[in-house]
């Protein structure tokens, strides 16, 4: 296997495992490593999205204790379990049904560094708004349990914008919007890790089956390359997260977007860097 090629599909690894569940957008990142790198074409665009197993079962590893008292509430027919399974699949359906209808638009159009630096500079400014809002407003739900079927469709709405603009940051849409209609930040963090796991192992699936012609024995070590990597770093980045949100807000996330993002968009106004 290729030294250089092995070293630069950890790095691609990392990158996800640290950005997927943090409201700076895994995608945009991943997007700008990928063109200073160096990687083009269908594998590595593939790999980009099916590296995100590896922070899937980081995640599910993490709520195993939660997802298993579901899945066991469901079977008993506890209303809270189903309510809870239920919020879930209906704050999945509007991404989904977007990812369908556009997603090979989107990625043909708007997949590109230029369109990235411009969705995380905007999302910056939008979290620092939902933080000085939830700042005046007390938040009306503090327990996962009191999620309605409505505030789960209004979180899965506010998730479309990831779908839409490359760079937004599913996570941050979905913790953002949930703090816009009234959660706290805890409980839409929470609620955002429960929403990566279909989204995520959906579009991984998918890609992998759309380059299944490629998955010779190089490219498989590749994606195993990845796949670890991108464990290892979510599984660190999530544990931190849940201490993190428990005593401090995202500002601190939202100035990074704006001056990474600003610092790519003046680079390439300037003519420093030619961002492909």
């Amino acid at each position: 296997m290729d030294f250089i090629l092995a070293f630069k599909a950890a790095i691609l690894g990392v990158v996800e495992g640290l950005t997927e569940f943090l409201p700076i957008s895994s995608t945009g990142h991943l997007i700008l490593t990928q063109s200073v790198l160096g990687l083009k074409g269908e594998f590595w665009d593939a790999f980009e999205v099916a590296i995100q197993f590896g922070a899937i079962i980081a995640v599910m590893w993490e709520f195993r204790e939660r997802i298993g008292a579901v899945l066991s509430g469901m079977v008993k027919g506890q209303p809270t379990a189903w309510r809870f399974a239920i919020n879930v699949i209906v704050a999945t359906i509007p991404a989904i049904v977007l990812a369908l209808a556009f997603g090979k638009t989107i990625k043909a159009h708007l997949f590109n560094p230029i369109a990235v630096a411009t969705a995380l500079v905007v999302g910056g400014f939008v979290i620092l708004w939902a933080e000085h809002r939830q700042a005046d407003h007390r938040p009306r739900i503090n327990s996962l349990d009191d999620l309605s079927t409505m505030d789960a469709l209004k979180i899965g709405v506010a998730q479309t914008a990831a779908v839409l603009f490359p760079g937004t940051s599913r996570s941050g849409a979905t913790i953002i919007g949930g703090m816009f209609f009234g959660v706290s930040r805890q409980v839409a963090t929470h609620f955002s890790f429960f929403l990566a796991m279909p989204i995520l192992f959906g579009a991984s699936a998918k890609e992998l089956m759309d380059v299944r012609h490629l998955l010779n024995g190089q490219n498989l070590a590749l994606f195993a390359i990845g796949f670890i990597f991108s464990f290892i770093s979510a599984f660190i980045c999530v544990r931190w997260l849940l201490r993190f949100v428990s005593n401090h807000n995202f500002v601190g996330f939202a100035w990074y977007r704006i001056i990474f993002g600003g610092l790519i968009l003046i680079s390439w106004a300037l003519g420093w860097v030619q961002w492909n």
